[in-house]
């Protein structure tokens, strides 16, 4: 009696009336938005214009999904072209059946034809989705779980993964859930590409190839705990000898161009930095009108300020003349009072002398 394992879904594919919502194609589609919003906020923090990785995006992922396609009906053409097989099969993307390693190279080309539009280097471009896309294979990986495929060996640990369906030739049991080890290496890819990234300033390509060599380094282990028939090469399956191949190009890639191309490219694109000169050209012109402006003001204040001063002057120049005529009316006051009492002392002498001689005649 099993106490743990994973349970397998027992439909891929759930029906909204006549529409078909396919679980693998959900993956797949939530992968591609994670790694265009991841791939934009890492662009725009590179200098980047917002809504670019987006655009060339537009390229890339169908190049990506037809290059996978491809990659996958080529390396197991004997699913759609061998006796009793219906090769239009081979158009069913959404029942699984996407290699990588098509994916990236087609999806590539794609991308370069984008960013050849839009005037920007495809190595810089590269370097700011490489994360998303980590991110994107560890979603998609899930679409393998709705489709049951891609397991491992029989075991019975508790993280089993337990198929039920008998279709294609599976046969029910418990397996190493290869998908869950592929969706985790990839988390932990993505991880180190934005530690990498942070930690040595990538650029030219590098950090790129860091995701690319990551991945290849876990693809190789995994590859060979999967059951599913597969292409031998002197007894490696076909998928391990391009992990192998890929792996030593990216190192190779990442040494040579560190030493050709050290640091990041000082402008990942050049619209981004035409935008910035617009606007710095914008503000510088509104701070000297802003300062003619001011000055105008001053101007005006000086102006004004004058005209005060000069009031000021015309309210003192009255008051002094004000204050001279009441100086001048008190004069004459004083000069009126003392001509008075000139006067008054006059005829008190006169009144004296008078009495003074009625009183002689009174004696006599």
């Amino acid at each position: 009696m099993e106490l743990a394992y994973i349970p397998s879904p027992s439909h891929g594919v759930l029906y909204l009336g006549p529409v078909p919502l396919r679980g693998y194609a959900f993956c797949i589609i939530i992968g591609v938005f994670v790694a265009v919003w991841l791939g934009n906020r890492r662009w725009v923090a590179r200098g980047g214009l917002a809504g670019t990785v987006a655009d060339i995006s537009v390229w890339a992922v169908p190049f990506g999904l037809v290059g996978g396609r491809l990659y996958h009906v080529i390396t197991d053409y004997e699913l759609y072209f061998s006796e009793g097989r219906d090769w239009v099969d081979a158009f069913k993307v959404w029942e699984g059946g996407l290699g990588i390693w098509g994916a990236i190279a087609l999806g590539a080309v794609g991308a370069w034809i984008g960013c050849r539009r839009r005037g920007i280097p495809l190595p810089a471009y590269a370097d700011a989705i490489a994360p998303g896309i980590a991110f994107a294979q560890a979603i998609g990986r899930w679409g393998n779980w709705f489709n049951q495929e891609l397991y491992g060996k029989e075991t019975d640990l508790p993280w089993a993964l337990h198929i039920t369906s008998s279709a294609d030739g599976r046969v029910p049991g418990y397996y190493h859930p290869t998908f869950l080890y592929e969706s985790l290496w990839c988390i932990g890819v993505a991880l180190l590409v934005i530690w990498a990234d942070r930690r040595f300033k990538l650029g030219h390509g590098r950090a790129f190839a860091v995701y690319v060599a990551g991945y290849c380094a876990g693809r190789v282990w995994i590859e060979n705990m999967r059951v599913d028939d597969a292409h031998h090469i002197l007894g490696l399956r076909l998928n391990v000898w391009t992990a192998l191949i890929v792996f030593v190009l990216a190192v190779a890639y990442i040494v040579v161009s560190a030493k050709t191309r050290p640091g990041r490219e000082a402008v990942v694109e050049p619209a981004a930095q035409t935008s910035g000169d617009t606007a710095g050209d914008a503000s510088a012109d509104g701070e000297e009108k802003s300062s003619s402006e001011s000055s105008s003001s001053e101007a005006a204040t000086d102006s004004a300020d004058a005209k005060a001063g000069a009031g000021d002057g015309a309210g003192k120049t009255g008051d002094a003349s004000g204050g001279g005529t009441e100086v001048a009316a008190e004069a004459d006051d004083e000069a009126a009072d003392r001509t008075k009492t000139k006067a008054e002392t006059k005829a008190e002498t006169k009144v004296e002398a008078r009495d003074e001689a009625e009183s002689a005649g009174k004696k006599s």
